[in-house]
């Protein structure tokens, strides 16, 4: 009994061993700000902002108040707001995105981000049948 507690904690032992971590245990350096920007915001709803990063991250933004575009809104004007970040993938390429924010809601740009397919002619034609043929949805 003692001898297989014995060997029961060296198996343990050797468990912890090997699954330890090899290599430098050092932790990263911190990632420190290194340039950083800022306006606003101001009277008449503007700011702007911008900051890089230690580690490759750049981020920029601008935003202000524009006359609202929809006549039945509530509120007569909107925040408008233009901006891009990039930073660095874990491959060390380049990402960078730009983007819109708006009455229309948030709008990036970027070469990585998918892009939705192309609709199917057929499924145009069906659109535009119905668009001409609003009479066919009071049948029901």
């Amino acid at each position: 009994m003692i001898l297989a507690a014995k060997l029961m904690v060296m198996g343990v032992l050797v468990a912890m061993a090997s699954s330890a971590p090899a290599g430098d245990n050092s932790t990263p350096p911190p990632i420190v700000i290194v340039r950083q920007s800022q306006d606003g915001p101001n009277p008449d709803g503007s700011y702007s902002y911008s900051y890089e990063t230690s580690n490759g991250i750049n981020v920029q933004e601008q935003g202000s108040q524009q006359p609202s575009s929809n006549p039945d809104s509530e509120y007569k004007e909107a925040n408008t707001v233009h901006g891009s970040y990039t930073y660095p993938d874990e491959n060390g390429n380049l990402i960078q995105v730009t983007y819109t924010a708006g009455e229309n809601g948030f709008q990036p740009e970027g070469a990585h981000l998918p892009v939705a397919p192309a609709v199917p002619e057929a499924i145009l034609k069906a659109l535009e049948w119905i668009a001409a043929h609003p009479e066919e949805d009071k049948l029901q």
